[in-house]
């Protein structure tokens, strides 16, 4: 009995002693645990040779005072402690919030946007067109015979033998025409996708715009003038365009079409891509009666533009997803 009395003091004490709530779940494992000094105890009555239900009473009461004990103490310290911690994380409303970091749109996006909104502007339509194309759309459609020549050029990346990755956006054509009849003004502008070697003129991957008109008296001359309009609202009033005969299987006749400004490379000719009469072939193949109606297309790569306009020598960088190179465009109009 003096030995629990004992046990119950020195608990009373180390309780008392506590300076954190860890302390106090120390001091409960020690003297109130499954094998602690005082509960412990518990399975000593069996062999107690005195008043066995006394020295029960006696171990329970023990527990008992010291479980009061811990619980009051308990309260005082883990008030003490959530002050703490609330005066350690305390924040200062009236100071002012760290700025949000905004985004800014890729070099490449911005030059999208400009040309949706020239395109736009001369009162042509966007139509968005698929990047996974069935291989009628990105040939056949296109008025590329079997095993021809040009589909060389074209290699791309295959799910399937009838699904590719487009190689060109000319692809929408095919879509458009089963869809909408003439006349019609249209644009598409997204990635495509080759299998080329990558270096610094070629990528695997890149953007491309293309247009189409389709009305009756259509001709080389209205092709010339929407060129003119579009490449003097990207890159000036000094632009002037050149076409020189060029072979595109979806078109007849070709061209390939150059800019010259002053503002770029000194204003020598620079190519911006391919153009010309929708091929009748094609139009005859989705019933459009060629003795009325005419069309142009032309078409070029996005990544171009911001090169031209900004001195780029490396359409790797805009991929590359290097801060220090995109940065340099941020909130930058593109020519």
């Amino acid at each position: 009995m003096e030995e629990i009395q004992l046990l119950q003091s020195q608990a009373l004490e180390e309780v008392a002693a506590a300076t954190s709530t860890a302390d106090l779940k120390e001091t409960r494992i020690k003297f109130l645990g499954n094998k602690g000094l005082i509960s412990g105890k518990l399975a000593e009555i069996g062999k107690y040779p005195g008043d066995k239900k006394a020295f029960g009473q006696a171990v329970n009461g023990a527990k008992g005072a010291v479980e009061a004990a811990l619980s009051e103490r308990e309260s005082v310290l883990l008030s003490k402690e959530r002050a703490a911690q609330f005066e350690a994380e305390r924040i200062d409303v009236t100071m002012p919030g760290r700025p949000m970091r905004g985004g800014y749109e890729h070099v490449l996006q911005t030059t999208m946007n400009k040309v949706k909104r020239t395109l736009g502007g001369l009162g042509f339509e966007y139509r968005e067109s698929p990047e996974l194309e069935e291989f009628r759309y990105n040939f056949d459609a296109l008025n590329y015979p079997p095993d021809h020549p040009a589909m060389d050029d074209q290699d791309t990346f295959y799910i399937d033998d009838n699904w590719l990755l487009r190689t060109q956006c000319t692809a929408i054509q095919g879509r458009v025409f089963e869809s909408t009849k003439p006349p019609l003004r249209m644009f598409t502008v997204g990635r495509t996708y080759r299998n080329e070697a990558v270096d610094r003129t070629h990528s695997h991957t890149f953007h491309q715009v293309d247009c189409f008109m389709v009305d009756e008296g259509v001709s080389m001359a209205h092709l010339k003038g929407t060129l003119g309009a579009f490449a003097r609202a990207m890159f000036g009033d000094e632009v002037k365009i050149r076409f020189r005969p060029d072979f595109f299987p979806f078109v007849e006749p070709g061209v390939d079409y150059a800019i010259s400004t002053p503002k770029l490379f000194g204003g020598r000719w620079v190519e911006l891509g391919g153009a010309g009469l929708i091929h009748p072939n094609i139009l005859e193949a989705y019933g459009i009666d060629t003795e009325r109606y005419s069309g142009f297309a032309f078409g070029l790569g996005v990544d171009r533009i911001p090169m031209m306009a900004y001195g780029i020598d490396d359409l790797r960088h805009f991929l590359e997803n290097d801060l220090r190179f995109l940065e340099q465009f941020r909130g930058e109009p593109v020519a």
